[in-house]
C-alpha cells in the first residue's frame, strides 16, 4: 500500500503545473548564476605549475590541449591514499561520456590529484576510465587553490576551505564517522584523508596567458555529480542515511 499522498490524475496535473512554475523560476535563477560566474574577473596565473600526464610532463597551459578553456576536477587522491575517494569516483564516473562533447566545444576537461601518476594510472585502469587525469605530485597547485592542506594547517586549525575557515565536516575534531568511513575505504586515516578536498576550477587561455576564472567546493560540485539530478527526480528523492554509495565495482560485495 502506498505510504505517500495519492490522488486523481486531475489533482496530480494541477499540482504538477503549480510545480512547473517553480521549476521554471529555478531554471531562470540558474541561468542568472551562470551569467554571474562568467562575469567574475579573471586572475592571471604567473606561477609555473608542472603536472605529470600520460603524455609526459605538462604545464597548466598544456592541459588545455589546444582549447581556450579548461575545467579541472580536483579529485581526492592524496599521495598516501591506497585508492581514490569513492565520492569523487562516483562523480568521475560521468566524465568519460562528456569529454568528447566538451572538447568539440572548445573546452578541455581534466581531473587533477596529488597522488603520483602511477597510482592514478592503476586506479584509472581499475575504474575503466579514459578521461585525462594529471598528477600534481610535488606541485603547489592543489595548495594554492585551497583544495589540499598541510599537517601544520590542520594542527593549527587554519584550514580555509570553501571560502571560510573551519566549519566543514572534514575539519571536525574528533573526526566524524562518515569521514572515518570514507578514509578507511581509501586505505588511510581521517586526518590524512581530510588533507585533500573535492572541488572544481575553471581556467581560460588567452594570448598565451592562463587565467583562473572560477572555483567551487564542497556541495558546489553537486551539479556535476551525475546520479544526484536523477535521484532528485526519483519518487523518494535522495533517500539517504549515511554513506551509501561505493565505487562502481564494489556494489554487491559484502
Amino acid at each position: 500500500m502506498a505510504t505517500h499522498t495519492t490522488g486523481t490524475r486531475e489533482e496530480w496535473l494541477a499540482a504538477r503545473i503549480d510545480l512547473l512554475h517553480a521549476e521554471k523560476e529555478h531554471t531562470r535563477r540558474g541561468d542568472e548564476m551562470a551569467r554571474r560566474r562568467q562575469e567574475l574577473p579573471w586572475v592571471r596565473i604567473d606561477k609555473a605549475y608542472r603536472f605529470e600526464t600520460d603524455e609526459g610532463s605538462a604545464s597548466l597551459a598544456e592541459l588545455f590541449r589546444g582549447r581556450s578553456q579548461l575545467l579541472v576536477y580536483h579529485f581526492m587522491f592524496g599521495p598516501d591514499y591506497a585508492a581514490g575517494c569513492p565520492s569523487c569516483s562516483a562523480i568521475a564516473d560521468g566524465f568519460n561520456g562528456i569529454v568528447a562533447h566538451l572538447e568539440n566545444h572548445d573546452v578541455a576537461l581534466s581531473a587533477v590529484s596529488r597522488a603520483p601518476l602511477a597510482k592514478l594510472r592503476a586506479y584509472k585502469q581499475r575504474m575503466g576510465w579514459t578521461f585525462p587525469w594529471a598528477s600534481s605530485f610535488g606541485s603547489d597547485f592543489n595548495f594554492d587553490f585551497n583544495i589540499s592542506f598541510t599537517q601544520e594547517q590542520q594542527r593549527e586549525d587554519v584550514v580555509e576551505y570553501n571560502y571560510e575557515r573551519g566549519g566543514h565536516a572534514m575539519d571536525a575534531t574528533p573526526a566524524l564517522e562518515p569521514v572515518i568511513q570514507l578514509a578507511a575505504t581509501c586505505g588511510t586515516d581521517a586526518p590524512t584523508y581530510a588533507r585533500d578536498r573535492p572541488g572544481m576550477s575553471a581556467f581560460a587561455l588567452e594570448n598565451g596567458a592562463v587565467y583562473h576564472t572560477y572555483s567551487t567546493y564542497a556541495r558546489g560540485v553537486d551539479g556535476i555529480w551525475g546520479m544526484y539530478p536523477w535521484l532528485d527526480r526519483a519518487p523518494k528523492g535522495r533517500h539517504e542515511a549515511g554513506i551509501w554509495w561505493r565505487r562502481h565495482d564494489e556494489y554487491g560485495k559484502g
